[in-house]
C-alpha cells in the first residue's frame, strides 16, 4: 500500500486536517461546555443540601398546634438535648455562659430573636433556666421552637 506525503488526506500538508485558514497556528478556542456542566451539577447538590444544614444538634421537639414563624433574619438558637447539654447555635456551653455568649453574638442587641429548641425529654428545669438567663440578660424576643402537631389521633 502506498502511502502518500503531503497529500489532501495526511494531514501533513499545509491544508490537511486543521482549521484557521492554513496558518498552522494552534487552535483558540475554549470548549465551555465542560464547566457549565459541572457548575449545573454544583448547583443543583448546593440547593438540595442547603435545607438540610439549618441546625446540628439532633433533638426530639415536642409537637404544638400553633403555626409556623414568618421569619426573615436568621434568629439565635439555643438547643437544650434530651440529657440537659445546652447548646448555642452549634457549640455546646454552659448554662452559666449563655447571657455573655449572647452578648457577643447578638448583632441587633437585646431586640435579637432568640429560639429554645427543647427536646420533648429534656428536664423542665434546665429549659426554665436557660430561659431565666436569657431574659436576666435583657432579652424579649424568646420563642419556643416546636413541631406543628399531626392531626393522626
Amino acid at each position: 500500500m502506498a502511502m502518500s506525503v503531503g497529500g489532501k488526506g495526511g494531514g501533513g500538508g499545509r491544508r490537511g486536517g486543521r482549521r484557521g485558514g492554513g496558518r498552522g497556528g494552534p487552535i483558540a478556542d475554549i470548549n465551555v461546555t465542560p464547566l457549565v456542566d459541572v457548575m449545573l451539577v454544583l448547583l443543583i447538590i448546593f440547593m438540595v443540601a442547603a435545607p438540610m444544614m439549618t441546625s446540628g444538634v439532633p433533638i426530639d421537639l415536642p409537637q404544638t398546634q400553633a403555626g409556623a414563624l414568618n421569619a426573615q433574619t436568621q434568629p439565635i438558637t439555643i438547643s437544650i438535648k434530651a440529657d440537659g447539654q445546652v447548646f448555642l447555635q452549634e457549640t455546646q456551653i454552659d448554662v452559666a455562659e449563655i447571657a455573655a455568649k449572647l452578648q457577643a453574638i447578638a448583632t441587633t442587641g437585646y431586640n435579637e430573636r432568640i429560639f429554645v429548641r427543647g427536646d420533648g425529654k429534656a428536664p423542665y428545669g434546665v429549659i426554665a433556666d436557660v430561659m431565666s438567663r436569657i431574659q436576666e440578660a435583657g432579652y424579649k424576643n424568646i420563642g419556643l421552637v416546636t413541631q406543628q402537631q399531626t392531626t393522626d389521633h
